[in-house]
């Protein structure tokens, strides 16, 4: 491959050759040339495609992981109004939902019955939340299944139970640790600039906060996710930026276990259609997802070994794409996806482990089960294997979303009122 690649770039670019160069011989792109990556088109993006697949296969081989878990979004009354968000609601709105905690761990334990390693929590920031009901959850979760990874709470929730618990921030995350919280998810980063973050999420946490807690996390051996969300009004030097800042972070402090590009969905954002910011794109095109992926490999690969495919942002079909563009994860099976479904995803709320090693086989490659920190739990090298009881199960037994908001036993008002 290396003698093709040699050959190829040679034709191309001077600026993008001198970059993929840099990268196959093991030293960092700067923020430049990742936005001339960024930009490419024709051979040079090709030749982008073609180094990111082979780092990844120079850095972690050809096996493909996914973790299984659910996501238990407990809530969706929120005290923002973030532009791209179309899950939250006002607590006054006959659609806002809290579960109770006897509901949240009765998830995780059909989850756990199901094969499930992790269970990921996230929700929105309901009016007046007790600080220490994040720590309540996972007491409870733990008390009733100690062995489950809790991945839980954005540093967005970190900084509100903080707040509302008036508790310092690094007390607050030992607090979780202490509690059974194993890592954080890095979402709510979207864009790392604080003029775009005005601009899409006014009033959300701040980039200084998001990094500062994150930075906090790592310091007391809480690994965090780590993402962008991209394909609204940033453009390539906001996106090279972000990634960036997201390798300075891994070199002082070695805490992020992944990297998850996340496409913006515009179908029910806010932003999209109130018409009040200019130049909203209707999300990310197909081959900005393609390099935006292909980037942040060629970007990270010395310090972050995993990139991620959401799945619910881009369907499976370009998933297996992007397989081939740098990303060796597919993520987890959810079970629930309330999130990006609620803003118009149309790629559903489960994959099935069985379906997920099928598009790995695909792909060409080896499907392996792991953990939320990436230890291989099982390796699928064979053909022959046994339909796991998750396999088995009917999605719709778990609930959707659009269910969800119209049962009148999870209503957030009747919640608040007992």
């Amino acid at each position: 491959m290396q003698l093709n690649l040699d050959y190829l770039l040679k034709k191309a670019d001077p600026i993008v050759a001198d970059a993929l160069d840099r990268t196959l011989g093991g030293k960092d792109i700067s923020i430049e040339h990742a936005v001339e990556l960024l930009d490419s088109n024709g051979i040079e993006m090709n030749l982008v495609i073609l180094v990111a697949d082979e780092l990844r296969r120079q850095a972690v081989g050809d096996t493909v992981t996914y973790v299984i878990n659910r996501n238990i979004n407990f809530s969706n009354v929120c005290i923002k109004r973030c532009g791209f968000c179309a899950f939250s609601r006002d607590y006054r709105t006959d659609e806002g939902y809290f579960l109770p905690m006897k509901e949240i761990v009765r998830r995780a334990k059909e989850a756990w019955r199901l094969g499930a390693t992790e269970i990921c929590i996230q929700a929105g920031l309901p009016p007046k939340m007790d600080g220490h009901f994040y720590i309540d959850i996972c007491n409870s979760i733990k008390k009733e299944l100690p062995d489950i990874h809790i991945h839980a709470f954005s540093p967005e929730e970190v900084l509100y139970g903080s707040v509302r618990s008036e508790t310092p921030v690094e007390e607050y995350l030992k607090m979780l640790k202490d509690a059974g919280v194993g890592s954080l998810p890095g979402t709510a980063a979207e864009i790392l600039d604080q003029n775009i973050r005005d601009i899409i999420s006014p009033g959300r946490i701040t980039a200084e906060d998001w990094i500062r807690i994150v930075k906090i996390a790592h310091s007391i051996n809480i690994p965090t996710t780590s993402t962008i969300m991209y394909g609204h009004i940033e453009n390539s030097v906001h996106q090279a930026n972000h990634l960036a800042l997201i390798r300075k972070i891994q070199s002082e402090t070695h805490g992020f276990t992944e990297f998850v590009p996340l496409s913006f969905v515009h179908t029910e954002a806010p932003i999209y259609n109130s018409n009040k910011i200019p130049h909203v794109r209707a999300g990310a095109t197909g081959n900005e997802i393609i390099k935006v992926h292909a980037v942040s490999r060629i970007m990270l690969n010395n310090h972050i070994k995993n990139l991620q495919v959401s799945w619910v942002k881009e369907g499976m079909r370009m998933s297996q794409i992007l397989l081939a563009a740098g990303a060796n994860d597919l993520g987890g099976t959810l079970m629930n996806e309330s999130i990006s479904n609620a803003a118009g995803s149309q790629h559903g709320q489960m994959v099935k482990p069985k379906d997920l090693r099928s598009i790995i086989r695909s792909s060409g490659r080896v499907p392996a089960q792991r953990s939320t920190s990436y230890q291989l739990l099982k390796v699928y090298s064979g053909e022959t294997e046994h339909e796991s009881d998750l396999d088995k199960a009917d999605p719709t037994q778990f609930g959707s979303y659009n269910e969800l908001i119209k049962l009148d036993k999870f209503r957030y008002r009747r919640m608040v009122k007992k």
